[in-house]
C-alpha cells in the first residue's frame, strides 16, 4: 500500500544529525539526540495519534495507542533507534531516485556512484524509487526508516479505527549504534508481551538470532632499555601484543567468516615499548563456543605470563549482549505472526541470523522477546547506504497486520 506522508516523514527525520558518541558519558550520547526525541518525534507522536506519550531519563520516547477491540488481549510493542553511525551525519542531502531504471546512480557531485557491478542488492530494485546519499554523508536509514515506518502505521491506524488490534506500544531509542541505548530500556515500564524491533535490512528480514557479543581490553607490560643492550632485558610491550595475537586462530577474522562462525576482531591497537593497548570484540552465536573464545583470550595471556615470569598481560572481558534465541525459541509466538503477515503479504520472510546484535538482543532478556523486522536499508553506515520506498511502505503493511492478526 502507498503512504502519502512516509517519504516526506522520512527525509525529515534522516536530515537532521543525531550521530551518537560512544565517547559521551551521559544518557543519550549526544544532545541531538535529546532535541530529536523532544523537539521532533514527542509532538508527531501525539500528531498520529498516540496518546500517553513521554519523554524518559534514559532517552527513550514512548507512546501508546490504545486496544479498539477487547478481543484483543496481547499488548505488541514496536522499537526503533534515533542515532546513527559512526559516519559523517552532518548536513545530509537526501537523493530520490524514481524509476530507477538499474544503472549507476551518481551520488551528487562527490566522484562517488553507486554501481549494480559492485552493489549487486541493486538488482533487486529495477522500477522502484531509492533514497540514496549525495556521497558526503551516510543516510540514516538505520534506523530512522524504522521509526518512519512505525510513525506512518500509527497513523494509518489511528486514521482507520475499522481496522481492529490491541493496545499497541511504540519506543524510540537512543545510542543503539554505540551498543548502550537499550542498557537502562524500562521494560516494566513498556509493559508488552512481545516487541519488534524494526531495525533490519532488505525486504523480508525477520531475525531472532543475534550473536552473543563481549568485549576484551588487554594491557602489554613493557620494560624499555637501550636496544644496544636489550639483549635479556628489554620487554617489548608491542611486541607481546603482536605475540597474542599471532596466537589467536588465523580463520577467526570477520573478513574470514560468514553465516553462524563467530570471530576476534581486533578493533584498535597502540602503545609504545613500555606499554601497549588492544580492544577486541568477541562475537559467537552458541554459548558453549562463546564462553569457549573468552576462555581462549585468558588462556593464551596466561601462556604468555607463565613464559615471562611475572604477569605482564592483562585482560579484562566484559559481555556486552547475549544472542536472544535463548529467550524466544521459548515462545516462537512472535515470529510466528510475523511470518505468516509477511507471507500472507507476498513477502517471502528471510529468516536469518543477525551477525551483529539489536536493542532487541539486550530488551529479551529483560523479559520482552523482541526480535527483528526488516527496515528496508542496505549498505548501512556509510556514504552508499540506501533505501527503496517500496520496501518501506511493505514494513508499513507488516507492522498494520501484525496487530490485527488473530489467530483462528
Amino acid at each position: 500500500m502507498k503512504y502519502p506522508t512516509l517519504l516526506d516523514r522520512f527525509l525529515t527525520y534522516v536530515k537532521v544529525n543525531t550521530r551518537s558518541d560512544e565517547n559521551s558519558t551521559t544518557t543519550p550520547s549526544t544532545q541531538s539526540q535529546v532535541d530529536f526525541a523532544t523537539n521532533i518525534l514527542i509532538p508527531e507522536m501525539k500528531r498520529v495519534g498516540l496518546q500517553n506519550v513521554y519523554y524518559l531519563p534514559n532517552g527513550f520516547a514512548i507512546g501508546t495507542l490504545p486496544a479498539n477491540d477487547p478481543g484483543f488481549t496481547r499488548k505488541i510493542g514496536f522499537i526503533s533507534h534515533m542515532d546513527t553511525a559512526d559516519f559523517n551525519s552532518e548536513n545530509i542531502q537526501p537523493q530520490i531516485i524514481e524509476n530507477y531504471d538499474g544503472g549507476v546512480i551518481p551520488l551528487g557531485n562527490s566522484g562517488f556512484n553507486l554501481d549494480p557491478a559492485d552493489f549487486t542488492s541493486l538488482n533487486k530494485y529495477h522500477g522502484q524509487t531509492l533514497i540514496t546519499t549525495d556521497g558526503t554523508t551516510l543516510l540514516g536509514a538505520d534506523d530512522k526508516s524504522g521509526i518512519a515506518e512505525i510513525m506512518t502505521a500509527i497513523e494509518y491506524l489511528n486514521a482507520h479505527p475499522e481496522i481492529k488490534h490491541g493496545e499497541i506500544r511504540v519506543g524510540f531509542g537512543p545510542d543503539e549504534e554505540i551498543g548502550v541505548g537499550a542498557d537502562k530500556f524500562n521494560a516494566k515500564d513498556f509493559n508488552v508481551d512481545f516487541a519488534y524491533t524494526v531495525d533490519g535490512g532488505p525486504l523480508g528480514e525477520l531475525q531472532y538470532e543475534t550473536f552473543s557479543a563481549a568485549g576484551a581490553e588487554i594491557i602489554f607490560k613493557g620494560r624499555n632499555v637501550h636496544p644496544g643492550t636489550a639483549k635479556g632485558q628489554m620487554i617489548n610491550a608491542l611486541q607481546l601484543a603482536i605475540d597474542f595475537h599471532n596466537e589467536l586462530p588465523t580463520s577467526d577474522r570477520p573478513e574470514l567468516t560468514e553465516g553462524y562462525e563467530g570471530f576476534y576482531h581486533l578493533m584498535h591497537i597502540d602503545g609504545n615499548v613500555e606499554e601497549a593497548r588492544a580492544s577486541y570484540i568477541i562475537r559467537d552465536f552458541e554459548t558453549d563456543t562463546f564462553n569457549e573464545r573468552k576462555g581462549t583470550m585468558q588462556a593464551i595471556a596466561d601462556k604468555m605470563n607463565d613464559q615471562l615470569g611475572s604477569e605482564r598481560v592483562l585482560v579484562t572481558l566484559k559481555d556486552q549482549y547475549y544472542n536472544m534465541k535463548q529467550v524466544i525459541e521459548k515462545d516462537m509466538t512472535p515470529i510466528t505472526i510475523a511470518k505468516s503477515v509477511m507471507e500472507n503479504l507476498g513477502i517471502t520472510p528471510r529468516i536469518d541470523p543477525i551477525r551483529g546484535g539489536t536493542d532487541g538482543s539486550k530488551i529479551s532478556f529483560m523479559g520482552i522477546p523482541t526480535p527483528n523486522l526488516f527496515a528496508g536499508g542496505e549498505n548501512m553506515h556509510g556514504r552508499f547506504e540506501y533505501v527503496s520506498l517500496q520496501t518501506m511502505e511493505k514494513a508499513v503493511d507488516t507492522i498494520v497486520g501484525i496487530v490485527q492478526y488473530k489467530e483462528n
